[in-house]
């Protein structure tokens, strides 16, 4: 697996500035809210799911994005969602729940996993994620965050979690 020194290397060699501060374990966004004032930028929620045939999604929102999972496989084109089991998570991204974020998909070789990205992470002009785990966090610019994961093979594809929350009809806010 993937450590958070290759993770580095590769952010350097692509060179790709980045900021890391060390903190007690992270395991949920309300345990990250205490350190938002030290760290500014966007804040995510990571969900690793998984369609009734098997296609693996990760979904990187803004930590106030409201997912609807039971509509989310229609705007993505997949089957009915569900939470993918952690034993899949450690196999595929090689990460344990409370750690998963877009810096795994290194960890993805075969490619299986498709990215969702968050409109409303993404307006930030710095975005943190743990780098590989979750006694530390890493800045970076967003879109620097896109490069990167295009330069490991995959597709940064975005939606608007929040205008999908929103009733047929109804404005949001």
């Amino acid at each position: 697996m993937i450590t958070r020194d290759d993770l580095f290397a590769r952010l350097d060699e692509l060179d790709i500035a980045h900021q890391t501060v060390s903190h007690p374990a992270l395991f949920t966004v309300a345990d990250s809210q205490q350190l938002h004032g030290e760290l500014p930028g966007g804040h995510s929620k990571n969900l690793f799911l998984k369609d009734k045939k098997g296609g693996l999604f990760l979904v990187v929102a803004e930590q106030a994005s409201v997912v609807d999972l039971k509509s989310l496989h229609r705007h993505i084109g997949s089957q009915r969602l569900s939470f993918g089991k952690p034993e899949l998570l450690m196999d595929v991204l090689g990460m344990t729940p409370g750690s998963v974020n877009p810096f795994a998909l290194m960890n993805d070789s075969q490619k299986r996993c498709t990215l969702w990205l968050d409109e409303a992470l993404m307006a930030y002009e710095k975005v943190n994620f743990h780098p590989l785990e979750n006694t530390m966090t890493t800045t970076l610019k967003s879109t620097d965050l896109q490069r990167f994961v295009e330069a490991i093979g995959f597709t940064a594809n975005r939606l608007d979690f929040t205008a999908l929350a929103v009733p047929a009809g109804q404005p949001a806010g």
